[in-house]
């Protein structure tokens, strides 16, 4: 498995961990508002079921974004090197390397940072299309793409 596949992998499972938390986390507020609707009444019954409610909506907007981030990753092949910058592209910069995907966290593979980030991101959109060797700034900071893979 190639570093940028290792990469991919690990982004994959963490949406797809955080996909099963939601559900988990949304399933377990169904069943909390099921059993409290059965033996309560009353202004602090309806307060609780209102707050439920809400955060249900909390959770499912979540799960809704982590779907729509597994969705981006799932079409992304992970063994396709290219020259110019596309999404799922590995770039170093400044050296840093930068996963253009979707925005994630940091991780750390084989004790190397990598930044997951949008293509629409201010980054991600000067990176995308450009290749090795391109220069640019943005916000006073220069950047030189070092390798794309």
């Amino acid at each position: 498995m190639t570093f940028k596949q290792k990469i991919h992998s690990h982004y994959l499972q963490m949406v797809q961990d955080r996909i099963d938390v939601f559900k988990d986390m949304i399933s377990g507020l169904t069943e909390d508002s099921k059993n409290d609707a059965k033996g309560s009444a009353g202004d602090k019954h309806e307060t609780a079921l209102s707050m439920m409610h809400i955060e249900q909506e909390k959770l499912t907007n979540k799960l809704k974004e982590s779907i729509a981030q597994k969705a981006v990753l799932d079409k992304i092949d992970s063994s396709k090197n290219t020259e110019n910058i596309i999404s799922g592209s590995l770039v170093k910069a400044n050296g840093i390397y930068l996963y253009v995907s979707v925005a994630l966290p940091k991780i750390a593979i084989d004790g190397i940072n990598v930044i997951a980030l949008s293509p629409q991101s201010p980054l991600g959109n000067h990176l995308m299309g450009n290749k090795a060797g391109f220069k640019f700034e943005i916000n006073k900071t220069h950047y030189t793409i070092e390798s794309v893979l």
